[in-house]
């Protein structure tokens, strides 16, 4: 525990594990989003390689981001937000001194936990065909390496396996297997079809198991209680809120040039006020003018 009792990110990702099961992580792609997540009441939150990828950098997911383009916006949003996040570091960005690197950095940058997977370096969508992992030897050594380079014992390392397209649920669950054994603090099963994959999974291991509830992919949207009665510990939303907030600003752009005025879409739109209050707007702007030594005048 850090000094002055405030606990870890990652401990405050295990204590909302402990209060809510399964627990939701929602994704949000840059500080703003993460302040709304927050007040709609999650307990956690998640930065999605993909969601760095296009949000940021206007490219597909196809391992063109690196490093520091993950730190920056893990960065922001822990800067602005006080839920633990949980990031996809993809297969870590290189070999074992690579993914040190990135565990070090990311740990500094107040994330609560990672997820490392097993594709090959040249990584592809876990929803779309053409994936290619790496030996199960190969990942339990990312997965070691990941372990030893966290200071705070409490960072969470999750494991995630590709494997259902490649080798079958027995593979899966071969890997799983290994993977705590090499000291993953839970599993990500990608791309499972039914329920009773993801159980098969949670018996399987002692450490909580996450599903991806990743819209337009292979896994179902179960519900949150399907999920629970699987043992899922984890319910993941990756991009859900991006890609609703995609489709409004496609929309609005195109109201605006068909029309010439924002008028139809108008009701749609967040208010100046709730932008105001979701910031803490006017809290600054007291704070400005008593270190100016303004009179401060309410609306």
């Amino acid at each position: 525990m850090p000094r002055g009792g405030v606990a870890s990110a990652g401990k405050r990702l295990k204590l909302a594990l402990e209060a809510e099961q399964p627990l939701q992580i929602v994704g949000a792609i840059n500080a703003f989003a993460a302040l709304q997540a927050e007040r709609a009441g999650f307990r956690a939150i998640y930065l999605s390689g993909s969601g760095v990828a296009s949000a940021s950098h206007g490219v597909p997911d196809l391992g063109i981001t690196a490093l520091h383009d993950v730190v920056t916006d893990a960065s922001r949003i822990t800067s602005a937000c006080q839920l633990p996040v949980l990031v996809d570091i993809d297969t870590g960005w290189g070999g074992a001194f690579s993914i040190c690197r990135s565990i070090r950095e990311l740990e500094r940058a107040g994330v609560a936990a990672v997820h490392l997977e097993d594709h090959v370096s040249q990584k592809r969508c876990g929803h779309r065909p053409g994936k290619q992992l790496v030996s199960s030897g190969e990942m339990c050594d990312r997965i070691r390496s990941a372990a030893d380079a966290r200071a705070d014992p409490d960072f969470m390392i999750i494991a995630r396996t590709d494997a259902l397209a490649v080798e079958g649920l027995e593979g899966v669950l071969e890997r799983a297997g290994q993977y705590v054994d090499a000291g993953a603090d839970g599993i990500f099963a990608e791309a499972l079809t039914d329920l009773t994959m993801f159980r098969a999974v949670c018996e399987s291991v002692s450490q909580p198991v996450l599903a991806n509830m990743t819209e337009f992919g292979v896994t179902p949207l179960f519900a949150l209680n399907e999920l629970k009665s699987a043992g899922v510990a984890m319910a993941l939303y990756p991009l859900s809120a991006f890609r609703s907030m995609s489709a409004a600003a496609r929309r609005t752009y195109e109201a605006i040039r068909q029309d010439g005025t924002q008028a139809s879409v108008i009701e749609g739109m967040q208010t100046r006020s709730e932008l105001y209050d979701l910031l803490g707007y006017q809290d600054f702007e007291r704070k400005l003018d008593e270190l100016l030594g303004k009179e401060i005048e309410d609306d």
